[in-house]
């Protein structure tokens, strides 16, 4: 598998293998957790509607599944779950800081740095979609970054719940690129709906995983 790498707005970003792959890196499939964790999503989160258009989606799409990560991401158990291998995968990719766009990834956010090992602990921050005209007064961060100063650079993973077409996890790498000094390294998902994120992501030169893909959770 052939590995390139793509210049993103100053940002050098290594991008490996092929969008078409399966999101989900080798190291989750083969984690003992993971199989529980298939099964907590599709018990708390998933609906399976039955028809192509049986559910309209915030992006406007219609399909026949559907996705509410909220339950996932309040329960103890697969909030554990989910901090676990969200840093296995953080760690690998050698993140500083985790964060992204609200409302999705502030819990998301919080699960992860509070599973943070104590020998590498991760910062946690959270994109405004809509600036409110100031960032962090403690933390001088530009206007609608929030959290954790990113003054003095980093690298970051930016988080979701759930990715369809990857468009708003592509505008929240495109901001901390512009307004701070560090890079993100990749994008992380629970879930990949495998409706061309991964292409997205792959032609905008940024590394995309998910913890789980829509076919591991439907069976199909």
């Amino acid at each position: 598998m052939g590995t390139n790498a793509r210049n993103v707005k100053g940002k050098f970003i290594s991008i490996a293998g092929n969008p078409q792959d399966m999101t989900v890196h080798d190291s989750l499939r083969t984690h003992a957790k993971w199989p529980r964790l298939v099964e907590l999503v599709r018990d708390l989160a998933f609906i399976d509607g039955g028809h192509d258009e049986a559910f309209t989606l915030a992006s406007g799409r219609t399909s026949r599944w559907f996705f509410d990560t909220k339950p996932v991401m309040m329960h103890p158990e697969s909030t554990h779950l989910l901090g676990e291998l969200f840093n296995l995968r953080m760690d690998a990719l050698g993140a500083n800081f985790v964060g992204g766009l609200e409302l999705g990834a502030v819990p998301l956010t919080a699960i992860a740095v509070t599973a943070s090992p104590s020998g590498h602990p991760r910062l946690g921050f959270m994109v405004r979609k809509e600036p409110k005209g100031r960032g962090g007064r403690k933390t001088n961060n530009p206007p609608g970054i929030e959290g954790s100063p990113l003054t003095p650079g980093g690298t970051i993973v930016i988080v979701e719940d759930v990715t369809t077409t990857g468009g708003s996890a592509i505008k929240a790498v495109e901001r901390i690129h512009n307004d701070t000094k560090c890079t993100v390294i990749g994008v992380i998902s629970i879930v990949d709906r495998q409706e061309g994120a991964a292409e997205a992501f792959a032609e905008a030169g940024i590394h995309f995983e998910s913890i789980m893909t829509r076919s591991d959770v439907a069976g199909q």
